[in-house]
């Protein structure tokens, strides 16, 4: 059996722990030379994972934006972009959305087994749809890429998919940019939700860096001993 991805949880937050306001305009929690840094870790990556609402809220490419960076990819045999990934239970999907329709790279969409032919039909041949169990479970899912070739995985959000990859212990490393406001919003999405997770007072995870880029600051913690190594 292929070993599970190496996988880097990547996350913006407001000092309250909050994803996004309550509003419909996206909330910008980084500057310039975050997503620079976001960029490059994108760059290292075979595949890039979000949620199914992330799609539907951000409307998101999953790019690699530098020129120079795809250039780097494909000089050592790699697509300009990481294979871009999806997890849904109900397949409440836009086959017009940017996930699907920007970069050349492979779409994977796992899905609940009850909606597997309904989302092959939806999505066509913009995605391939793969069985991710009834629910669907996130184990299955990093099984499967692992066996796809897929050896460094990010995970983008939103809160569902950190909380289900860190209460699963398939999380390696947690990277973390604080931006220095509160949302102060109950209704907002909060970066996890309720969950029983493998690190808590009597198991602390291990602070590896902080660096302050302007006004926001990178927290990156190690929460596996393949931290580093992926």
């Amino acid at each position: 059996m292929a070993e599970r991805p190496y996988t880097l949880l990547s996350c913006g937050m407001s000092i309250d722990g909050y994803l996004d306001d309550a509003t419909e305009e996206r909330l910008l929690l980084s500057n310039d030379a975050d997503f620079d840094r976001v960029d490059a870790e994108r760059a290292g990556c075979d595949a890039i994972l979000v949620g199914a609402a992330t799609i539907r809220q951000d409307n998101p490419r999953l790019l690699v934006r530098s020129a120079a960076r795809r250039a780097e990819r494909v000089a050592r045999g790699a697509d300009p972009d990481p294979v871009k990934v999806t997890v849904t239970s109900s397949c409440h999907l836009d086959p017009g959305a940017s996930f699907f329709t920007t970069g050349e790279a492979d779409k994977l969409v796992y899905c609940a087994t009850s909606t597997v032919d309904g989302a092959r039909k939806l999505l066509g041949d913009r995605a391939t749809v793969i069985d991710g169990g009834d629910p669907v479970d996130v184990r299955v899912v990093a099984a499967d890429l692992g066996g796809r070739g897929v050896r460094r995985l990010m995970v983008e959000g939103g809160g569902h998919m950190h909380t289900q990859f860190l209460a699963a212990g398939l999380a390696d490393e947690l990277q973390l940019v604080v931006a220095p406001f509160f949302v102060g919003d109950s209704r907002a999405p909060r970066f996890v939700h309720d969950g029983v997770f493998p690190w808590g007072p009597d198991n602390r995870a291990t602070l590896a860096e902080v660096r302050q880029m302007g006004d926001v600051v990178l927290l990156r913690y190690a929460l596996s001993e393949r931290f580093g190594h992926g």
